[in-house]
């Protein structure tokens, strides 16, 4: 996958590791998906809770 500075600087900032590593190594993709995964859940739990206050 080619991927841009910007992408690898984001994935730095939110993941604390790089592009390369994330492909490389399956436990820490691994790790990556599972935080984003519930990143995702908690996200939207909170719109839920904000559709039902509205």
């Amino acid at each position: 996958m080619n991927y841009t500075p910007e992408m690898e600087k984001a994935m730095q900032q939110s993941h604390k590791i790089g592009y390369e590593e994330y492909e490389r190594k399956l436990d820490k993709r691994i790790a990556v998906e599972k935080r984003r995964q519930r990143e995702y859940e908690e996200c939207k739990h909170m719109i839920a809770e904000i559709e039902n206050k509205l």
